[in-house]
């Protein structure tokens, strides 16, 4: 019986020992062997979402924020809002959580919604923080960082879609 919304097949050729692997991967997994391939090559994108934000904190956040750009900036406003919104359980510090805030708020923008009210909750830092420690660039940085980053009180140079 097909899956509803599933109309069509895909027929791939792999050697015996490809075809185990996949099984075995698919039963340790707890998926179909067709579900497991499909997640590997069509990923969901709240799960992805999800492990990004749960590695905010620590030593790789900075390259979870890049996964994050990267992952929402190509996205419609219906994707972002089925990927963004209900709120995360991951516990993230104040800093990460307002620039995860300001990264969904600019995206919304872009895609012409209005941001999940969970980010909305989510009061901006009490001091500034600058994306540099030089104070001469201070005044280019309170001037030209983007508004959704300005309001939650985080002063950089990019964001999202951009790369510094």
């Amino acid at each position: 019986m097909a899956t509803p919304g599933k109309t069509a097949q895909l027929q791939i050729r792999v050697s015996t020992a490809q075809k185990r692997q996949i099984q075995s991967l698919a039963r340790s997994a707890g998926l179909d062997m067709s579900s497991f391939v499909l997640a590997q090559v069509l990923p969901d994108s709240r799960a992805l979402f999800l492990r990004c934000v749960a590695n905010l904190n620590g030593e790789s956040g900075r390259f979870a924020l890049a996964e994050i750009n990267d992952l929402l900036t190509p996205m419609t406003g219906a994707e972002l809002l089925k990927v963004t919104g209900s709120r995360p359980s991951a516990r993230l510090d104040p800093y990460m959580e307002n620039y995860l805030c300001a990264l969904i708020e600019t995206a919304a923008h872009r895609a012409g919604v209005i941001p999940p009210s969970w980010v909305k909750a989510v009061p901006p830092l009490p001091a500034p923080v600058f994306g540099t420690p030089l104070e001469s660039l201070r005044l280019h940085l309170l001037t030209h960082s983007p508004p959704a980053f300005r309001r939650r009180n985080i002063f950089i140079d990019a964001t999202l879609g951009a790369r510094v």
